[in-house]
């Protein structure tokens, strides 16, 4: 039986007109699209007829393994991500259960705008120069690590994109981080927020 293909695709912000072509392509061209339901609905008027599996938030792994199941059985799957694949996206987690299987699948990653790259382009402060991305989520990694991470770049005084800034249960991190920033940063240096960049309900 013939292996099947997997596409990790980044959808950039959701919205159609910031994906690129390739991306809108690869899932044109696979049988089954996976992804959190959320980013499902956001290309749904390119899925037609195709087979699809959504899933909840935090069951990243258990879609890579299902996508990797269906490449194995002779499909193309686009597994889709948000943003770029490759930045806090799924492309990881996918090579990784590829290569703990063992498998011969082939994995194309497609690239998408981030959600820096968009955020910052909203609110007009394109990242022109040396910047840092940092997630406040320590879901995978040790909360003290972050922190010291947070000190380093307001000490390198980089342009710095937060990511997961906080959610319901995390809600000190931010004040945190804010108090580590100005230590090394004046208090007049601009602060953007962005929810939904570049999509429907975009607030700045």
């Amino acid at each position: 039986m013939s292996k099947g293909k997997i596409y990790v695709v980044g959808i950039g912000p959701g919205d159609k007109e910031h994906m690129t072509f390739r991306a809108a392509h690869a899932i044109e061209q696979s049988d089954i699209i996976i992804g959190y339901k959320t980013y499902i609905e956001l290309v749904s008027d390119l899925i037609d007829d195709k087979k699809i599996v959504s899933s909840q938030m935090k069951k990243e792994v258990e879609r890579c393994e299902k996508t990797l199941e269906y490449a194995e059985e002779g499909k193309t799957v686009a597994l889709v991500s948000s943003g770029d694949p490759g930045i806090y996206g799924m492309a990881g987690i996918m090579l990784e259960i590829v290569m703990k299987h063992k498998s011969d699948v082939e994995v194309e990653i497609v690239p998408g705008v981030s959600a820096s790259s968009a955020a910052a382009s909203s609110v007009g402060a394109p990242l022109m120069h040396d910047f840092v991305t940092i997630s406040l989520s320590d879901l995978l990694t040790d909360w003290d690590l972050i922190k010291r991470r947070l000190e380093l770049v307001a000490e390198g005084d980089f342009v710095i994109a937060i990511y997961n800034p906080r959610s319901k249960k995390r809600t000190e991190q931010i004040v945190i981080a804010r108090d580590i920033f100005l230590k090394h940063k004046d208090k007049s240096t601009p602060v953007a927020i962005v929810r939904n960049a570049k999509r429907e309900g975009e607030e700045t």
